[in-house]
């Protein structure tokens, strides 16, 4: 089973959703046989961190939100953080582009990575409040997952695995995705949002027995047509 995940390192609930369905597939019984592709999606594209002003304030005035309601909010949502095991720290998150830290990550994708370089970055944003816009930072937390500083380093100064970034993007919307987190089961069977732990383990479930009972592919040759085709014991011709 391969699951694709869209998701942003500055998205609350991907990291929510993300804890979720791994505690889902922590007592599922085919998790062997599970593969999960994280894909590039940014929130707000337009992103730019202030120096002074903090993530309660930015929000606040981006979004046009009383500064009391911001902070009730994101109480709650730490709240729903903390029981998968999470520590958000709202105070002193810095709101910040994540296009390059997209980069970074498709990089690591490619040097088998992938994993890491997902939890290192949201666990940095949301429990260490870095700077997700920051050269220096990405390079740094990119070394403690194992991949070359200086490979790292060289991508960030160029344009590299932008275009990969953009597909991602760019399927999203083709799919219809239109929030994150979004799962996408089998490419065919999609959840959106951080659902409760018991919904991906249904979900898990329903996907595996259906995919086992239907052939990948369904055939659309006419009943009673006359076709030809080899196999490894030989040719036929069957009417």
């Amino acid at each position: 089973m391969k699951i694709e995940v869209w998701s942003d390192f500055v998205c609350p609930f991907c990291y929510i959703g993300k804890r979720r369905l791994e505690h889902a597939l922590e007592n599922f019984e085919n998790k062997d046989k599970v593969v999960v592709e994280y894909k590039s999606y940014q929130l707000d594209p337009n992103a730019k961190h202030i120096p002074g002003k903090d993530f309660y304030e930015t929000f606040s005035e981006l979004k046009g939100i009383p500064l009391e309601q911001v902070k009730t909010m994101n109480q709650q949502v730490g709240e729903q953080a903390k029981a998968v095991g999470l520590t958000y720290h709202f105070d002193t998150m810095k709101y910040a582009n994540t296009f390059d830290a997209h980069r970074v990550a498709k990089y690591a994708e490619e040097k088998g990575k992938a994993k890491e370089i997902t939890e290192r970055f949201l666990h940095a944003y949301f429990t260490e409040s870095k700077l997700m816009s920051d050269f220096e930072t990405l390079i740094s937390l990119a070394g403690e997952v194992g991949l070359d500083k200086e490979e790292v380093r060289d991508i960030l100064e160029s344009n590299r695995y932008a275009r990969a970034v953009r597909e991602d993007i760019n399927v999203a919307r083709q799919i219809g995705v239109q929030g994150v987190p979004f799962f996408v089961f089998n490419e065919k069977y999609a959840v959106s949002g951080a659902q409760p732990e018991e919904v991906f383990t249904q979900v898990l479930n329903q996907v595996w027995e259906e995919e086992r009972e239907k052939p990948i592919l369904q055939s659309l040759n006419p009943s009673k047509s006359e076709t030809s085709y080899c196999t490894d014991e030989g040719c036929n011709i069957e009417k």
